[in-house]
Parts: C-alpha cells; structure tokens; sequence
C-alpha cells in the first residue's frame, strides 16, 4: 500500500502524523504500522513520524499490507470493477461472503483471491447482489466511515399496506438461537426504507424495494417478517422455517418457485478510499427471481 500527498499552507509545520490523521483520516493502528513495519518518506527521504512537514513537501506513507493483491483468474465471481484499493463484484446465492466455522474452505473472498482481502459489507449466504470488497485495512476504514447507499428487491408474501414507508425498530440477537434475530425493544436502533413495485392478487406476492439506513444482520428479512410480509423461500424466517412455520404459505405457489429466500443486492454506491469519486454499481436481478417476478407480471 502507498499513499502519497501534498502539503498545503493549511498543514505547515505540522507533524507528519498529524498529516496524515487529519487529511487522510488515517488511524492510529495505521500509522503505528507504517511507523513499525513501512516507511515514510517526505520528498523521497526517509522520515519521522514526529519531524515537520512544510507547503509543498511531498509525503509517502508505505507499508507492504496487502501488497499487490492478485484475483484468481478463474474465480466464477463476476466482477464490476478492480483497481488497487477496491474490487466491486456479484456474489451469487449459496455462498458465504467470508470464512465461517461452518464454511472454512469456500467464500467469495476465498474464491477472489488467495491473498487477504476485506469484505466491506456482508450479504447472506442465499442474498445474491453487487458487494463491495477492500483489498486492505486502510480502504476498509475509509469506506465503512464515508456514506454507502445500499437498495435490494425482495419479493414478499402478502400486499405490504401502506405500499411504502418506513420500518424503524430495533433488532436482537433472539434468546434462544445464535442465528436468529428478532423485534426487540432492547434491541440496535435498526431503520429500513421500503417501496412495493409490483404485486400480484392471484399469487398474494409483491416485489418491494428496499433502502437500508442502518445495516443490522438480517435485517430486511426480519422487518419483513415482523411486519408479516416475509421474504418468498427464507428459510430462517418464512413460511416454511421451523420457528413462524405457516402451512398456508408454505404451500404456496410462490414458495415452490424459488429455492433460496427472494432478496437480491441490485444497487451499491460508495466513495472510493482514494481518490473520493462516487461510484455506482446495479446488478440485475438473478434468473430464479426472474421467474417470480414473470409470474408478477
């Protein structure tokens, strides 16, 4: 990793690290590494964290973390966009976005690539969508404190009436189970933006946008679910789960139509960790959602 910036009149005199805190929101862990493990160089010479900077010097900060991360050739991911930061790309379904007890041998990051890399956000294992992955520390913190926009489309069972709000309240990590979530007044303040685009009598099912504000773990598919509009084919939360089984539902045409729980990633937008561009990335929705969405009309 090299970062390299130049020192205004605001910024003379100031220590290096100062610098470095101040304009590129670099952490304290961050520059105890570069001090420990890199190398700062101020007009190509080498340097002090603590020695001043002045107008017009030339600053590098270096250290080898994560150095030249390459990306398997042959991954299956499809991906958006790569530079030496960042890589944009689509997780499909029935896979894990990062190691886990129950999954040590395959994840998107593993399938990336060998090196490390560090996942920005985390889609379920059955949420297919576009996913943001940093290529090391530095990136990871500048994106996860600058604005993200996040929208999915999920299909429910049910008409959502209104057709459109806003879902604020709270989540917890459900007593009785370390996977499940539920409504709970104790609970992390949890905000989720919602539109329903389309939706079918016959079939009792909708397709509804939404926009999270806060990013809680499963969030969506729990206000679904309390609301009692929950995600077609979730299996933790939906008809034919163990916990809110509903034989109605569960048999359902819609049920059988689709495999996974019907939530799609289908658009991402952030600021890059370096040069402070907004970018924007859509995905398209998958081909078994495609067909719920065909029955929708």
């Amino acid at each position: 990793m090299k970062l390299s910036i130049g020192i205004s009149s605001d910024e003379h005199g100031l220590p290096a690290y100062a610098v470095l805190s101040a304009k590129m929101n670099m952490s304290g862990m961050m520059i105890k590494k570069i001090r420990l493990y890199g190398r700062l160089l101020v007009n190509g010479r080498a340097s002090r964290m603590k020695d001043p900077v002045y107008e017009g010097d030339i600053v590098e900060a270096m250290i080898n973390e994560d150095q030249d991360t390459a990306l398997r050739p042959n991954s299956g991911i499809t991906v958006y966009y790569e530079d030496d930061w960042v890589i944009v790309c689509e997780k499909p379904s029935d896979l894990v976005t990062h190691p886990s007890w129950q999954h040590l041998n395959d994840s998107l990051i593993q399938r990336l690539s060998e090196d490390r890399l560090h996942p920005v956000m985390r889609l379920d294992r059955e949420t297919t969508g576009v996913i943001v992955v940093a290529k090391n520390g530095y990136a990871h913190n500048q994106i996860i404190s600058s604005e993200m926009h996040k929208e999915y489309i999920g299909i429910v069972h049910g008409k959502v009436d209104p057709s459109s709000g806003i879902i604020n309240l709270p989540i917890a990590r459900s007593e009785t189970s370390i996977m499940i979530r539920v409504v709970r007044e104790d609970g992390k303040n949890s905000i989720t933006h919602y539109d329903t685009l389309l939706y079918n009598d016959s079939l009792g099912i909708s397709m509804v946008r939404f926009v999270l504000e806060t990013g809680r773990c499963h969030q969506i598919r729990v206000h679904s679910r309390h609301l009692g509009h929950p995600l077609i084919g979730d299996g933790l939360y939906g008809p034919s789960s163990i916990d809110y089984s509903d034989e109605v539902l569960s048999g359902s045409k819609a049920e059988a139509l689709i495999s996974r729980q019907a939530l799609h990633a289908s658009l991402l937008s952030f600021v890059h960790p370096i040069t402070h561009e907004k970018l924007s990335f859509r995905s398209i929705l998958p081909k078994d959602m495609m067909n719920l969405i065909s029955s929708i009309g």
